[in-house]
C-alpha cells in the first residue's frame, strides 16, 4: 500500500471521535496500524483506553462507516489488541492540549 493511500485511510479514521473524550481516535493514539490488502480488505489494529470499554462496538462501527467512503476499501476488520497497552504518552500534542494534559 502506498503512503498516500495510508494517509487517506488514517485521515478518514481521524473523523472517528471517542464519545467519552471528544477527541478523535488517531490523535488519542488508539490506532496502531492500518493495512489494506489487494482484495480491498482493510485491517485496522487498535486499542482502547480501557479494557471493557462499553463504547467499543460504537467506535468499531464508526471506523467501518468512515472507511466505507474510500473506493479501495471493500471490507473493514477492526482488530482490538491490548499490547502494547495504551498510555497518555501515545496521544498527540493536540490531544494532550485539548484534554489539559501536560506535555
Amino acid at each position: 500500500m502506498d503512503e498516500a493511500l495510508k494517509e487517506n485511510l488514517m485521515g478518514a479514521i481521524e473523523n472517528v471521535i471517542d464519545p467519552e473524550l471528544g477527541i478523535d481516535i488517531v490523535n488519542l493514539g488508539l490506532i496502531y496500524d492500518v493495512e489494506l490488502n489487494d482484495d480491498g480488505v482493510c485491517d485496522v489494529t487498535m486499542t482502547l483506553t480501557a479494557m471493557g470499554c462499553p463504547l467499543s462496538a460504537h467506535i468499531e462501527a464508526d471506523i467501518k462507516h468512515a472507511l466505507a467512503d474510500i473506493p479501495e476499501v471493500k471490507e473493514t476488520n477492526v482488530i482490538i489488541v491490548w499490547s502494547p497497552p495504551w498510555g497518555k504518552e501515545m496521544m498527540s500534542r493536540y490531544a494532550k492540549i485539548a484534554l489539559g494534559i501536560p506535555d
